[in-house]
């Protein structure tokens, strides 16, 4: 007996340590115990309104909950520069560990690629792309009461073309139309946002916009388009929106052979929509989780229903995809970016100030 018990006692112990071998550990999610009680900040490039605004903030919701660890989600407007302010603190000055995000502006890529803008020392090579939220082409619209309908009439007659500021998409669209497709534009500088410019244009101060994603009037203005308040002229981008397949698109306008270039650049310039990013620097297996979380977010039902209750189209590509697509930019042949950046600058008597009191 003293035998079999000891024989039954090892086989007990062996049995055991066979199954212990057998099934792996459980280890802890290194990505949720980092995020875990954690904040994200959102950095959102303009004040608050307008799409970056709107679509920064739906984000802000809904995302937390699909990232390992759910970590709290803040919004903070920072504007300036065009983008150009939040885009140096997320390279530059926010920590590098996934806990701060943002929607870049869309001109930077061309902005970088061209060497336009001093100010722009981030380097958009090194951002970890998460998604670009909506592909959405950049529309040139006017007013419904302007005397300018279509592309050819802004050949004929001075066009009042609201503007931020020097370097900004708003200036350098209007500034490409006129340098190689003939327009007139005249673009009044001055206003501090596209918001600014949407009231100069309800109040009749300029006649039109130079650019704006049509999801962002969606977005935003969602009655403008179907009303026929605002009367879009041209669209810049790769295809037609399949809303306004009467619209033309920048690809298929006629020019010069050696001109051509410079309309494919900026229609992959315009197909960069609402890039979201992560800072530099930061793990790989974070920024998987935070793509993975992304499109987890946008197939949610509860997020998919407030997207549509606010006029928020979701059109993603990938981060893979969208960060290919900004190395192009940045990529470009010499000779073709440097005879898009001449074609970018307004030529002197092209700008005017806007007035003080509405700014």
């Amino acid at each position: 007996m003293p035998g079999h018990a000891t024989r039954l006692v090892c086989a007990t112990v062996a049995a055991g340590t066979a199954a212990s071998a057998g099934s792996a550990p459980v280890m802890a999610d290194p990505v949720a115990e980092f995020y875990q009680g954690k904040q994200i900040r959102i950095v959102v490039r303009t004040t608050a309104g307008g799409d970056y605004d709107q679509y920064s903030r739906l984000i802000g919701r809904f995302m937390g909950r699909f990232i390992p660890g759910n970590p709290n989600i803040i919004v903070v407007n920072m504007p300036g520069g065009g983008g150009i302010i939040a885009a140096n603190y997320m390279a530059q000055v926010a920590p590098r560990d996934g806990t701060v995000l943002g929607i870049v502006s869309q001109g930077l890529p061309l902005d970088q690629a061209l060497g336009i803008s001093k100010q722009l020392t981030a380097n958009l090579r090194t951002f970890n792309w998460i998604a670009n939220v909506v592909f959405s082409n950049q529309l040139l619209v006017v007013w419904h009461t302007s005397q300018t309908r279509t592309l050819a009439d802004a050949k004929k007659r001075d066009t009042l073309i609201g503007t931020t500021g020097a370097g900004s998409a708003s200036v350098q669209y209007p500034a490409f139309y006129n340098n190689v497709l003939g327009t007139r534009f005249k673009m009044v500088t001055g206003y501090v946002s596209g918001q600014a410019i949407d009231l100069a244009m309800e109040r009749g101060e300029v006649e039109g916009r130079g650019t704006n994603p049509y999801s962002g009037y969606m977005a935003s203005k969602p009655t403008w388009i179907p009303e026929k308040k605002i009367i879009p002229i041209m669209q810049a981008g790769t295809v037609k929106e399949p809303a306004l397949p009467d619209t033309p698109l920048i690809v298929e306008q006629k020019v010069a052979p050696d001109q051509q270039p410079l309309l494919q650049m900026m229609a992959s310039a315009s197909s960069v929509g609402r890039p979201f990013a992560t800072t530099p620097g930061v793990p790989s297996e974070r920024v998987a989780a935070l793509r993975a979380a992304f499109f987890k977010m946008i197939g949610d039902p509860e997020f998919k229903a407030a997207a549509v209750k606010e006029h928020m189209e979701i059109r993603p590509t990938t981060g893979d995809q969208l960060g290919t697509l900004i190395a192009g930019i940045l990529d470009a042949p010499q000779d073709v970016r440097n005879r898009m950046k001449t074609a970018l600058q307004p030529k002197a008597d092209d700008t005017a100030k806007a007035p003080a009191a509405t700014k």
